[in-house]
């Protein structure tokens, strides 16, 4: 492979024409190329580079996240991000090339050609998420020493057939995901927080649970201290006092320091639920 002609030579091939999107670090080890259904090439190269430990943010800034469908994530400072809904924004032109191509004679040229057409689009829509998704991931992480979220079963929700489109549109899985390794790299600690965790029930200033809240309801007042609440900024504040709270807790204590209850401890104990663990008996 030549860098600077932009060359990339095969076996049994011509020296090929290849388009460099970043320079290339450390030692080359291999080059895979695959063929995309649109009929574009791509060559992944691995290289062996020796990645330094990453240096501690300064100043220290902890965020929490939580996820939706209207709006892809509110961070627990306030700041909303509207999903990008990639399919959604292409559901008509994507029926009428799906239709297009049902017209088509099978093994026709045409068809082949509507083939095309039709897997550019989703590999447009592809492209157009996984843009959405890094840049936010990358940003989140370099801007905060530890992030908190809520550990979605994701596979779960997809269970749900009126809001799995919705779910498989906004990526939520592949963000978690990016979040993980790309904090590894930058020294952000991501920690997940319980999925049970009654965030968006309760009140961030005086810790009332609101038990009877629906999901329709996107405000509601505290009847303890008539704070107004918007329900995905509270969930994100819930989420930060918790999962720093745990954070605390997983520090090794001095002798006779007290141990501080989560908020979902105390919510638990309100409820006389407790938050004892089942014994296999308890759960069959």
């Amino acid at each position: 492979m030549d860098v600077e002609a932009e060359r990339l030579w095969l076996p049994k091939l011509p020296p090929i024409r290849i388009v460099l999107h970043r320079p290339i670090q450390g030692a080359l080890r291999s080059i895979t190329v695959t063929r995309s259904p649109s009929g574009r090439y791509h060559a992944s190269l691995l290289c062996e580079v020796d990645v330094p430990e990453p240096a501690p943010k300064a100043p220290a800034k902890e965020s929490a996240l939580d996820l939706g469908l209207t709006r892809f994530a509110t961070t627990s400072d306030g700041q909303k991000v509207e999903a990008p809904q990639c399919l959604r924004q292409a559901e008509t032109k994507l029926a009428r090339l799906q239709r297009r191509l049902a017209r088509k004679k099978l093994g026709s040229h045409n068809r082949e050609k509507a083939r095309v057409q039709l897997a550019r689009l989703h590999e447009k829509i592809a492209n157009q998420r996984a843009d959405f998704l890094h840049k936010l991931s990358w940003r989140l992480v370099r801007d905060n020493q530890a992030l908190y979220v809520e550990s979605l079963n994701v596979h779960g929700l997809l269970a749900n057939h009126r809001i799995a489109k919705s779910i498989s549109d906004a990526g939520w899985d592949e963000f978690l995901r990016q979040l993980q390794y790309k904090g590894a790299w930058h020294a952000c600690r991501v920690e997940a927080v319980d999925r049970f965790f009654p965030s968006s029930q309760l009140c961030h200033r005086c810790g009332f649970r609101h038990a009877g809240l629906k999901l329709a309801e996107r405000a509601w007042d505290c009847p303890e201290c008539h704070t107004r609440h918007d329900r995905d900024v509270n969930a994100a504040r819930n989420l930060l006092a918790e999962g720093q709270t745990r954070a605390q807790q997983s520090i090794p204590r001095r002798a006779g320091m007290a141990r501080r209850s989560t908020p979902g401890e105390t919510c638990a104990r309100q409820a006389g639920r407790g938050t004892r663990k089942l014994t296999a008996s308890a759960v069959e």
